[in-house]
Parts: C-alpha cells; sequence; structure tokens
C-alpha cells in the first residue's frame, strides 16, 4: 500500500512539472549596478547595489553588470541598440539610473533558442527578435591572461565568471540610443 501511495505521488509530480513552462528572465528590464551598497548607501539603495548613472555609459556602448538582484543570473546587459533613459524634452537623462536586461551566460555557437526571451511582458520590442549569444567581454585570451595575473582583481571585475559570452542583443538590427 505505501508503494502505492508514493507511487501515485510521483507520478503526479511527474505530470504537473512536465505541463509547467519553464520560466526564464533574459530580457527582462533591470538597472546596471556598480557595487554594492555600503550600510551607510543601505536607505538610498534599497536594492542593496549602486546603480550605474546614464551619465556612465557612453552612447552606443555594450555594458555588462554583474550583481543585479533583478535577474536570476545576477547580470544585467545593455547592448548598444538598446534605448536610453529620456527626460520629457527628448534629451538623454543623465541622472537616471541605467537600464538594461538580463542575461546569462551562454556558449559560443549555442542555438537560438539557448537565448530566448521566453516571457515578453515588459520587454524592450526589439530585444526578443535580437537575443543571441554573443562576445560582451574581452576575448577569451584576455579574461584568462587577467585572472592568471591577479586572480582577486578577476574576481572582484567579472566574479566567477569565466567566458565573454553573454546573451544579448544582436546588433545592427534595430535604432536606439
Amino acid at each position: 500500500m505505501k508503494m502505492s501511495v508514493r507511487a501515485a505521488f510521483l507520478a503526479t509530480t511527474v505530470f504537473v512539472l512536465a505541463g509547467c513552462k519553464v520560466s526564464s528572465e533574459i530580457g527582462k528590464p533591470c538597472t546596471l549596478v556598480r557595487k554594492a551598497a555600503t550600510p551607510q548607501e543601505e536607505a538610498e539603495y534599497p536594492t542593496g547595489a549602486v546603480p550605474v548613472l546614464e551619465s556612465e555609459v557612453a552612447d552606443r556602448q555594450d555594458f555588462i553588470s554583474f550583481g543585479s538582484v533583478e535577474c536570476e543570473d545576477l547580470i544585467c546587459v545593455r547592448d548598444q541598440e538598446y534605448p536610453r533613459a529620456r527626460t520629457e524634452e527628448g534629451e538623454v537623462n543623465l541622472t537616471a539610473p541605467a537600464r538594461g536586461y538580463c542575461s546569462k551566460p551562454c556558449i559560443d555557437g549555442a542555438s537560438a533558442s539557448a537565448c530566448e526571451v521566453k516571457d515578453t511582458t515588459d520587454v524592450e520590442p526589439n530585444l526578443p527578435k535580437r537575443m543571441t549569444c554573443r562576445s560582451l567581454l574581452l576575448d577569451q585570451e584576455t579574461l584568462e591572461a587577467l585572472r592568471s595575473a591577479d586572480e582577486d582583481f578577476y574576481r572582484n571585475t567579472f566574479g566567477e565568471n569565466n567566458s565573454p559570452f553573454f546573451c544579448a542583443g544582436r546588433l545592427g538590427t534595430s535604432q536606439g540610443g
């Protein structure tokens, strides 16, 4: 009798999980961050991280931020074509927090589904069709040389990341900036 109850429970679990949609936060809007907030800054930055401001990101620049708590993989990216925060007059709002979208590491040559935007709620409209796996950091050899030269500096800058490849918008396919 115990085995049949256990077997029924396992079968039910399998059927429920089979019907669940796999979620992903790739493409979800997030704020680029530059460092964890100090105890003195926590009241000003309730997310626990100090945001990067629009004034700190050059126009048409790829930017990757590690430590964004808005993203499951803690990685927030803004590619060259992602729109910047604007004032009511249409100028870049240099004092606004810089926004991007959640990303994750990927393997060069991965299939298109590896970086698919599964939930398009609140996602920048052109992003889902532009997503791909591409290099955003220095090339692999440079990353390895930096890590070999100074492991502490490397970890403080890149965390545990060992690859330059991330899910990001393909360039040259839309107007942004």
